[in-house]
C-alpha cells in the first residue's frame, strides 16, 4: 500500500524536491540527456505548493534552452499539489566577454550574468503587450519610502483617469502586498499567464503574492532577473496607459539590467533631504542616463515634519536638498512629501492615503506629482 502524502497548510498536498526531480527527469534537453542529468539545475525550493528553481546555461546555448524551460515549468505544474511554479532560464557569460551595448565597463561586475529577454528588431527592449508607457520608481538606497511613494504615485495617476499597473520588482523585500493589504495568489489565464491582482483600480503584481512572508529568497542575481522578467512579460496586464515599476533600492546589477531590459519611458528618483541619501540619488540619475533612460524628475520624501497637534514644522532631515540636487543635475523637481503619521499608518494598514483619504492634503500632493509625471512623460513617450 502506498503511504499517503502529508498535507501542508490549508490541506494542500506537500510537494517535495524528489517529486520535482522525478518530473524533471522526463524533460529532454539539447544535450541529449534528461534535464536532471544535464548539470544545469539550481537548488530547488519547494514550499507550500510553490516551486522555484533556475536552469543555468552558457549564454551561447540560451536560445536552444528556452523550450526546455517551458517544458520544465509545465512538468512541475502538473504535479499534484503544486499551485505556483516559477522556472527561470539564466545564461552566464564567460569572463572576458565584451559588455552589452550601453553598459559602461567601469564598475560593471566581471563575469556578469546575462539574461535572455525580449528585444525588438531595433535592439531596444520590446514593448509589453497592451502597455502604453512604463516608468520606474527608484532610489539609490533603501529606507527612503520608495515603495509607499510608488504606490501612491500610481494611485495619483489613476485619479487622473489613466489605466495603471504596478509591478513590485523587489524580490528580496517585496512590500507592496503589505501596502495594499492583499496576500492572495494570482490565477492563470488560458495562456498560462498570471492575472494581476486588482486593488484600488490598479493591476498589481509582486513576488510577495507567490511566497510566504517568512520565506527567504536566497537566489543569485540571474534567477532574480529572470523572475522579474517573467513577472513583467508573462502577466496578463490588459490595456494600461502606464505601468509603474517599483525597483529594488540601489544601483547594482538588478537595477542596471532591468533598466536595460524593460521598455522604460522614464524614471522617477525618490530621495530624502539629507546628504547621504542625495549622494545615492545622484548615482541613480547617473545610472539611468548611462542606459539612456530619461529621468522624469526627483521627489523629496520625508521632506519635513508638521506636528499634528500644534502645527509646528520641523525639518528633521534637513530640507530642500533634493530640489537643489535636481537643479544641479538638470532634471525636474517633482515635489515634496512630508513625514507624516497618516501616511505611515495608512501604509501599514494596507489603505494607501491617496485612496483612503482622497480629499486630504497628502493625496493632493501625490496627485500633483502624478500630474507632473504625466505631463513630462507624454513627450518622452511620443518620441520613443
Amino acid at each position: 500500500m502506498t503511504a499517503a502524502r502529508a498535507s501542508g497548510p490549508g490541506g494542500v498536498l506537500a510537494v517535495t524536491k524528489d517529486q520535482v526531480l522525478a518530473a524533471l527527469a522526463a524533460v529532454a534537453t539539447p544535450r541529449g540527456v534528461p534535464l536532471t542529468k544535464a548539470n544545469v539545475l539550481s537548488d530547488i525550493i519547494a514550499n507550500d505548493g510553490k516551486v522555484f528553481f533556475s536552469i543555468n546555461v552558457d549564454a551561447k546555448e540560451a536560445q536552444a534552452w528556452d523550450s526546455v524551460r517551458a517544458a520544465a515549468e509545465a512538468a512541475v505544474r502538473n504535479i499534484a499539489g503544486v499551485t505556483t511554479a516559477l522556472v527561470a532560464l539564466t545564461a552566464e557569460r564567460q569572463g572576458g566577454a565584451a559588455p552589452r551595448q550601453g553598459v559602461p565597463p567601469a564598475g560593471a561586475p566581471r563575469g556578469a550574468h546575462q539574461h535572455q529577454h525580449a528585444h525588438s528588431t531595433s535592439g531596444k527592449p520590446a514593448p509589453i503587450h497592451g502597455v502604453e508607457s512604463v516608468i520606474a520608481v527608484a532610489s539609490g538606497k533603501g529606507g527612503v519610502g520608495k515603495s509607499t511613494t510608488a504606490l501612491n504615485l500610481a494611485l495619483g495617476l489613476r485619479d487622473l483617469g489613466l489605466r495603471v499597473g504596478l509591478l513590485d520588482a523587489d524580490i528580496y523585500g517585496p512590500s507592496v502586498p503589505r501596502l495594499i493589504g492583499v496576500q492572495e495568489k494570482p490565477q492563470l489565464d488560458d495562456d498560462r499567464r498570471m492575472i494581476p491582482i486588482s486593488r484600488f483600480g490598479l493591476s498589481i503584481m509582486s513576488i510577495g503574492f507567490l511566497v510566504a512572508d517568512d520565506m527567504p529568497m536566497i537566489w543569485r542575481g540571474p534567477m532574480i532577473m529572470s523572475a522579474i522578467t517573467q513577472m513583467l512579460r508573462e502577466v496578463a496586464w490588459g490595456k494600461l496607459d502606464v505601468l509603474v515599476i517599483d525597483l529594488p533600492p540601489g544601483t547594482g546589477d538588478a537595477q542596471l539590467t532591468l533598466s536595460q531590459q524593460a521598455p522604460l519611458n522614464g524614471a522617477v528618483i525618490v530621495s530624502t533631504p539629507q546628504d547621504l541619501a542625495l549622494m545615492d540619488a545622484r548615482r541613480g540619475v547617473t545610472m539611468f542616463r548611462q542606459v539612456n533612460v530619461p529621468v522624469l524628475g526627483v521627489i523629496e520624501n520625508m521632506s519635513y515634519f508638521q506636528c499634528p497637534e500644534c502645527g509646528t514644522r520641523s525639518d528633521i532631515f534637513g530640507h530642500g536638498g533634493a530640489r537643489s540636487e535636481a537643479e544641479r543635475l538638470g532634471v525636474p523637481f517633482l515635489g515634496e512629501i512630508p513625514l507624516d503619521l497618516a501616511i505611515r499608518t495608512n501604509s501599514d494598514q494596507g489603505t494607501p492615503v491617496v485612496d483612503s483619504v482622497p480629499n486630504g492634503p497628502h493625496a493632493a500632493i501625490y496627485r500633483a506629482i502624478a500630474g507632473q509625471v504625466r505631463d513630462v512623460l507624454r513627450p518622452v513617450a511620443a518620441s520613443a
